[in-house]
């Protein structure tokens, strides 16, 4: 694994890795990964699911742009994180949590709005606790999630109330809940999606099955149900 080393060293290399990927640096980047806590799946070479979403909880937790992908910075705070670790060795058996020696960990993340104003925040917080506010956390996170998914899609509006009201997009405006009083648990959902979590598995829409009428929401492809909604691409 000589040339993933290589490629690795700080300041060598302005390659990217990213989902889809195969090969010794991948392979390397899943050692380290798994070395400090945060892969637990198959040391493969391949940019796998497993892999991403490791990869994202790392940048997360180290305030980096959750996106997935393996540019300078990231390789730069994972190098620094497992500096001391021999590529051949196993992770220790019993890790009480990740040992990041070299870089301290953040004792909070930071809130990143990318690029978003108060205003969308909170407009996205009201669809979040309109549309969610009986649902456990994780539930409210999705469907703040697929907010920002459509956001970056070129099939919908580009801002978070152009999409909220977009015609027949959420039951919350039809009949007005969109107008309630987010609470902070609903804002704060909003900004875990901000920083990346997405528990929809990057879905553009949701529905709930014992109330959804339509042929063509229940056509479209599953991801997962979360709580009483299913999430669809």
């Amino acid at each position: 694994m000589v040339e993933a080393s290589k490629e690795w060293a700080p300041g060598v290399s302005n390659r990217i890795y990213r989902k889809g990927d195969r090969g010794g640096y991948v392979w390397e980047l899943q050692r380290r990964l798994q070395f400090i806590g945060y892969y637990a799946g198959k040391i493969d070479g391949q940019f796998g699911s497993q892999t991403d979403r490791a990869t994202r909880d790392f940048q997360y937790r180290f305030a980096l742009k959750v996106d997935g992908r393996v540019g300078p910075k990231t390789k730069l705070k994972l190098w620094k994180a497992t500096r001391g670790m021999k590529l051949g060795a196993k992770a220790p058996a019993k890790r009480r949590k990740p040992a990041l020696t070299e870089v301290k960990p953040m004792r909070k993340v930071p809130e990143h709005t990318k690029g978003l104003s108060k205003e969308d925040i909170r407009m996205i917080a009201q669809a979040v606790y309109a549309e969610a506010r009986g649902e456990r956390y994780v539930g409210q996170v999705a469907v703040a999630a697929v907010i920002l998914n459509r956001l970056e899609s070129e099939k919908f509006p580009n801002s978070p109330s152009a999409i909220i009201f977009q015609p027949l997009a959420f039951e919350a405006v039809a009949d007005g809940q969109i107008w309630l009083q987010p609470n902070q648990r609903s804002k704060k959902a909003v900004y875990d999606a901000i920083n990346g979590w997405d528990p929809s598995g990057g879905a553009l829409y949701y529905f709930n099955p014992d109330t959804a009428t339509s042929d063509w929401i229940w056509g479209r492809p599953q991801i997962k149900r979360i709580g009483k909604h299913i999430f669809t691409k």
